[in-house]
């Protein structure tokens, strides 16, 4: 069976540069700009932005913008991180009951992402 070698994740934005300085503050880095598009990459997830101003906000789709939960090492490294960087937090490190700890981040348009680490059962 063919195995999922790398995360890639396709975001529609209605202003490229804000929301690829947003990605640069949680670590991405900008591999390439063709046409309408910003690819930001760190570690092996890409995240590619693309230019669509006609495309529904993501703030007004509710639970819906959520796109992607980010696996890493170390969740409060990641967190501290961010923090420092001045991104807001949308929720909050904590430890949850299904075996996570986890923050959640909101890019400037609303789209959600979690980042979380296995904690060692």
């Amino acid at each position: 069976m063919s195995k999922i070698l790398q995360n890639h994740y396709v975001l529609a934005v209605h202003d490229l540069a804000t929301n690829a300085e947003f990605f640069g503050k949680l670590g991405f880095e900008i591999t390439s700009k063709p046409d309408g598009w910003i690819f930001v990459q760190r570690d092996n997830c890409m995240i590619m932005l693309g230019d669509c101003r006609g495309s529904l906000p993501a703030e007004t789709l509710g639970d819906h913008n959520y796109f992607g939960y980010l696996l890493v090492s170390n969740a409060q490294e990641f967190y501290d991180e961010v923090c420092r960087n001045g991104v807001p937090i949308h929720h909050a490190l904590a430890d949850k009951p299904w075996g996570m700890r986890e923050f959640g981040v909101k890019s400037p348009e609303g789209h959600r992402i979690m980042i979380g680490e296995v904690l060692a059962r």
